[in-house]
């Protein structure tokens, strides 16, 4: 059976599996690297502009370790979970001090760079030096829980411990690339979480859930938990025709981007202004609340518009700066940051 799941996922995918996504065609682990670590978490459509743009302003890995951290996060901005950018800028100056400033192709230590796990460690593997590796990302725990109907929420590490051991067995013993692909396309195109496509499937005569009607329930959600709520008044601070931006802490929430100021809890708006940035507030106006979803909670934030009547020079802290608004918008910002800027 064994055999028979790989091959008929080769077959499928080298037909009908996707060939011209820009990363592809190409055995450099960097551009593989680049193109695995933007798609944790995030779709291929909306990769793909960013994944040009990254590459064509940092071309390897040398030009990605010389770069300031601030032009990454710049050049990632909009496309969140922003950990995985300062992750492949750390990687990249590891690549140049541990290992010369070559990719490694040993899957253990491609594994040990920061942002890469087990699952990204292999596919990078597997496409760059046709390494016999299996994956096991989220889309590809479908396929698996439906084909051997495995219960259970994938997340759970007994469930996911059994996902990995099915996935280690049916790696190929050649064309793993293809099979790598394939069970990618497979799972992002065919074994979808809502209406499978199961007649276009190339594993549907073996697969499990479909033969006891059980796609629909497979895999099992992740169980429901109550999702914090925390809410955050930002100052837009407008003088002059720029706006006032800060740089968040390097660690934690949107860590390195530039970003609004935050009002502590009952802190006038006219105190804060002047204490922290030497500006004397002149109106001050509410603006649309804002509504952001993260993986562990959700915010509000309620931004207040201030008009600046005039600045104490030399005053405001460390780490803030005055910018035009259309400079404001290229910078590395968050989304909702972004979205507050267009309204103005």
């Amino acid at each position: 059976m064994n055999a028979g799941f790989a091959a008929n996922v080769i077959a499928w995918q080298q037909r009908h599996g996707r060939h011209d996504l820009p990363w592809q065609g190409t055995r450099d682990p960097y551009p593989i690297w680049i193109a695995e670590v933007m798609l944790q978490q995030t779709q291929v459509a909306t990769v793909i502009p960013y994944y040009r743009r990254f590459l064509d302003r940092f071309s390897g890995v040398a030009a990605l370790a010389r770069a300031e951290l601030d032009a990454v996060l710049e050049h990632w901005s909009g496309l969140g979970y922003y950990s995985r950018a300062r992750n492949l800028h750390r990687a990249a100056r590891i690549v140049i001090e541990e290992h010369g400033g070559r990719f490694p192709s040993d899957f253990d230590a491609v594994r040990a760079l920061p942002g890469i796990g087990r699952s990204t460690a292999a596919a990078i593997c597997a496409f760059a030096f046709g390494e016999r590796r299996a994956i096991l990302d989220g889309n590809v725990k479908r396929v698996f829980a439906r084909y051997f109907a495995v219960r259970g929420w994938p997340g759970d590490k007994r469930v996911e411990a059994a996902l990995w051991r099915k996935a280690e067995r049916l790696v190929p013993g050649k064309d793993v690339a293809a099979y790598t692909q394939g069970l990618m396309d497979l799972g992002s195109g065919v074994c979808t979480r809502g209406q499978p496509q199961c007649a276009a499937c190339p594993l549907r005569h073996g697969c499990i859930a479909r033969k006891r009607s059980l796609t629909g329930q497979l895999p099992v959600p992740r169980p429901r938990r109550s999702v914090p709520h925390r809410e955050t008044t930002m100052l837009i601070l407008q003088h002059a025709g720029e706006i006032l931006l800060e740089k968040r802490p390097p660690t934690g929430i949107w860590g390195g981007l530039w970003c609004f100021p935050e009002l502590s809890a009952g802190e006038p708006v006219a105190r804060a202004c002047r204490q922290r940035f030497g500006a004397h507030a002149g109106a001050v106006h509410g603006m649309p609340v804002v509504e952001h979803g993260f993986t562990h909670f959700n915010l509000t934030i309620r931004p207040q518009r201030v008009q600046v009547a005039r600045l104490d020079p030399g005053t405001a802290e460390p780490g803030a700066q005055w910018l035009p608004i259309e400079e404001a918008k290229s910078a590395a910002i968050p989304a909702p940051v972004k979205r507050i800027l267009a309204s103005l």
